[in-house]
């Protein structure tokens, strides 16, 4: 009887370090993340001037990894919850919509919208009724800018999309998806 509870042990030991060797594997980065991020800030810090308003208004340089297997199209969209005022919002403000980015895609240059985007991607609306780029511009306070980007298992249609017609044709489609937040405040530098 203690040999079968032996054996028993060795097998359930057996497998536990099994599933361990599958974490430790997986952590070291044979699968990696979808993720978002920008020589020009940091991940929750201010957003410099020349990217805004009260700049040279183009996009900042954006770096790209880790679209997983399977995926057929990125989306990216820039958004600002906070308008008109963070201590009284009212609306979400888009200022970016892009789509359609090849899957290979590993970064987007400063100034994407006039300096091109890759082949097949293609600019939305945006709420200030523009196909490009319009950067941060608060009436007030210090506001958040939330990039989106969305790993998807479909292309989207080849037509000028908005945030809502993107939201509504990705949903059930998104394999991964990433952010990266910036904030603005008039008169920064």
């Amino acid at each position: 009887m203690a040999g079968l509870r032996s054996a028993g042990f060795l097998r359930l030991a057996a497998g536990l370090l099994a599933v361990q060797a599958w974490l430790i594997a997986d952590a070291s980065g044979t699968t990696m993340a979808l993720t978002l991020s920008s020589s020009a800030f940091k991940p929750g810090g201010k957003i410099p001037a020349k990217y805004t308003c009260e700049g040279d208004d183009i996009s900042p340089p954006l770096s790209i990894a880790g679209a997983p297997e399977g995926t057929k199209s990125l989306a990216l969209i820039l958004d600002d919850p906070d308008a008109p005022d963070p201590k009284a919002p009212k609306r979400v403000w888009v200022h970016w919509v892009v789509y359609n980015l090849p899957p290979d895609t590993d970064s987007l240059p400063e100034d994407a919208s006039r300096a091109g985007l890759p082949k097949g991607a293609a600019s939305g609306v945006n709420d200030s009724k523009q196909a490009s780029y319009n950067g941060p511009c608060p009436p007030i306070g210090r506001h958040r800018y939330f990039h989106k980007l969305y790993a998807l298992d479909i292309t989207l249609p080849a037509k000028a999309m908005t945030k809502a017609d993107i939201e509504g044709a990705i949903k059930g489609h998104v394999l991964a998806q990433a952010e990266l937040m910036g904030t603005y405040q008039k008169g920064d530098p």
